[in-house]
């Protein structure tokens, strides 16, 4: 471990002191005790973590000494060796764990998400593929015991889907799902190919997080609110009432729609989650512009015009192309089986560049 690392350490576990004393303090005020409660919590683990380290070194060092003892026998110098073999083994672990604890959590991780599929290169095919991507989040989903919403599917007149949004709430949601954002290419012989030609085709994925109207800034004023009649696959008419809603956001021209639901109250209030997601994401964007380190994520900006995935069916390969990652579990991957897979690697890439420039912060 660094120097910088074990500076902070001993910075949060004095941190962790004052705080504990200002929590005795029988005057502080309710919201102060819980603001202070919060943080004293959440240095908890790491003091724990320190703590453990600090008994495991005392035990290595207590260990090392009685190995030097000329009085011990052979039987009792290779029981010291395995122990301190042991030790050396849980100081490492301990240090690992204690180093993922300092990575400060994202603001936004513990949101539920709102996935955005949309058709890109490849015309039919790839609304398709995009539906096949919307299964797959979907299954994923059930498989982690989350709760799927489709609030707006616009499909063609083959069953493939030329947009989706979908939010998907339940525990880590959108620190699961946030990596999926950029462009998923597939190669595949297509249905409708009689020479067995393969096609490039690709989707493109945005995972925003799921979030209430006081986390941006909207003015009432500034919406227009327009209702139309649902339309369905190939133009046939949903209803013959204009229960479908779009909200435009006229500063940014920033636009959501929902036409699925026959209430326009429940189409509206669909649009305006996906709305209040899109402009949460535009500002999230313009603080992280500002503050960017100039080296690029190895990860991925979440940008949704970075190819980050490619699909190939005739060989049964994923390749995820920002950590170089490939399996040959296309089928269990879009099952939502095996998807973790992918997602796990992509979540400890990320951890692992965030503490590497912790120091330049």
């Amino acid at each position: 471990m660094n120097k910088f690392l074990e500076n902070k350490i001993t910075e949060l576990v004095s941190n962790y002191k004052d705080l504990e004393i200002q929590l005795s303090d029988p005057n502080i005020s309710s919201s102060e005790r819980i603001k202070l409660s919060q943080e004293f919590a959440s240095l908890g683990e790491i003091v724990k973590s320190k703590e453990k380290i600090n008994k495991i070194n005392t035990e290595l060092e207590e260990a090392r000494e009685l190995l030097v003892d000329n009085k011990i026998d052979t039987e009792m110098k290779l029981l010291i060796e395995k122990e301190i073999s042991d030790l050396a083994s849980q100081l490492e672990e301990s240090k690992k764990n204690i180093q993922l604890l300092l990575i400060p959590k994202h603001k936004d991780d513990e949101k539920d998400a709102i996935v955005e599929l949309r058709a890109g290169t490849g015309g039919d095919e790839a609304a398709l593929f995009s539906m096949v991507l919307m299964k797959m989040y979907q299954k994923y989903a059930e498989i982690n015991g989350w709760k799927s919403e489709i609030l707006f599917l616009s499909e063609t007149s083959i069953g493939g889907c030329k947009e989706a949004v979908v939010s998907f709430s339940g525990k880590n949601a959108f620190a699961k799902l946030k990596f999926e954002s950029g462009v998923h290419r597939v190669q595949r012989v297509p249905s409708t190919e009689t020479s067995g030609r393969i096609h490039t085709s690709a989707a493109t994925v945005a995972v925003l997080p799921l979030v209430e109207e006081v986390d941006v800034k909207l003015n009432p004023k500034d919406l227009r609110i327009d209702t139309f009649r649902s339309q369905g696959a190939g133009g046939q008419h949903v209803n013959t009432t204009d229960s479908a809603v779009r909200i435009t956001h006229i500063p940014t021209g920033i636009v959501a729609s929902c036409q699925d639901e026959k209430s326009q109250h429940k189409n509206k209030a669909k649009a305006m989650k996906m709305l209040i997601a899109r402009m949460y994401e535009v500002q999230s964007k313009e603080q992280e512009s500002e503050r960017a380190n100039t080296r690029k994520s190895q990860v991925g900006s979440g940008d949704r015009s970075e190819r980050v995935r490619s699909y190939n069916y005739p060989q049964g390969r994923i390749t995820d192309h920002r950590i170089g990652l490939t399996l040959y579990k296309l089928e269990e991957i879009l099952a939502g089986e095996s998807l973790d897979e992918i997602i796990n690697p992509l979540i400890t890439a990320d951890e692992a560049e965030r503490l590497a420039n912790m120091h330049l912060v």
